[in-house]
């Protein structure tokens, strides 16, 4: 005879095989009495599992909802992120896996205790997906992360932001999600040292390469390397300029990651801002709007020359526009 925790799976593996099953079948199959089926559906149900029985000629168990898989036990907060993180899926990052993870919130919700599922019926939602210039799929991000687990090396083409393309071979760790676009942080062998990638112009070649001993992370994880890969990004170009305008106004329009105040009087504050480029920054000065002066460097001077002409190209399109309107 099967000892009890075994034949208890075997009793479950059964109930999950067929909609009904009489204690009587169910005791010739597991090679007991009826008397130990109804103790064992009884241990089923102190587990968690629903077993439904029926009295009566052609009564017998049936498992009810929540049975296709071990109870779970999860509370308010924690069905709330299930719901939240599939649904994020959905509009998120990686391109392929909406019908999936519209897929996977069903079964769940199915094979969950009707408590459980009151509870996720409440966060019903809608949610307008975003189309992404960084599309990833599914598909890609498992080999890398499989590779990532596996610590075996990962070959790929690489491309970078000026098109121009490369092939790296690469000691892969960890994937990391930073907005909308997924990084990967290795060891690149042929400038030995570590380097954050885009996955988005990733593409990798199999089989994948021989194992490696991992080495220890950069300080501060996976997650610290890229914030500060990201951040040298975002600082490639800086700029000192006057904006005249009150500090009280200028204050409030000024974010710690891109800008700080240096000086100021009761007419104006000196700034500095950085970003990818001049370019962004000379773009960024009319948000103050206000009059400004340049302090350095003298490069956005030419930066801020064409962003007048840009403004003076349009300002003449729509006068144009308003003139034809006002002679038909």
């Amino acid at each position: 005879m099967l000892e009890t925790s075994a034949r208890l799976l075997a009793l479950l593996s059964l109930l999950q095989t067929r909609r009904e099953w009489s204690g009587t079948e169910l005791a010739e199959r597991l090679n007991i009495t009826t008397r130990t089926v109804r103790r064992d559906i009884d241990k089923l149900r102190e587990l968690g599992y629903p077993v439904d029985a029926t009295v009566g000629v052609g009564g017998g168990y049936r498992l009810g909802a929540g049975a296709e898989m071990p109870p779970l036990l999860l509370d308010d907060q924690e069905v709330l992120a299930v719901a939240l993180g599939l649904n994020e899926i959905t509009t998120g990052s990686v391109s392929d896996m909406a019908e999936a993870s519209a897929g996977a919130l069903t079964k769940l919700r199915q094979v969950m205790p009707s408590r459980l599922r009151h509870r996720l019926d409440a966060l019903t939602m809608e949610a307008v997906p975003r189309e992404t210039r960084y599309p990833v799929s599914g598909e890609t991000l498992t080999e890398i992360a499989t590779a990532c687990h596996r610590a075996e090396r990962l070959r790929f083409d690489y491309r970078r932001s000026d098109g121009t393309e490369s092939r790296r071979e690469i000691e892969p760790y960890r994937l990391v999600r930073s907005g909308l676009r997924w990084y990967l942080i290795g060891w690149d062998l042929r400038r030995e040292d570590w380097r954050s990638f885009r996955v988005d112009r990733m593409d990798p070649k199999t089989p994948t390469g021989p194992r490696f001993t991992p080495r220890e992370l950069p300080e501060g994880g996976a997650s610290g390397y890229l914030a500060r890969s990201l951040g040298a990004v975002y600082r490639r170009a800086s700029a000192r300029v006057r904006i005249h305008a009150p500090l009280e106004t200028v204050a409030a329009m000024v974010h710690d990651e891109w800008g700080t105040i240096e000086a100021s009087d009761e007419n104006s504050c000196e700034l500095v801002l950085v970003s990818t480029s001049l370019v962004n920054i000379a773009r960024w000065l009319r948000a103050f709007d206000a009059d400004f002066t340049i302090l350095e460097p003298r490069e956005l001077v030419d930066e801020c020359r064409a962003v007048a002409r840009y403004h003076d190209d349009v300002a003449i399109r729509y006068r144009r526009a308003a003139d034809a309107a006002e002679a038909s």
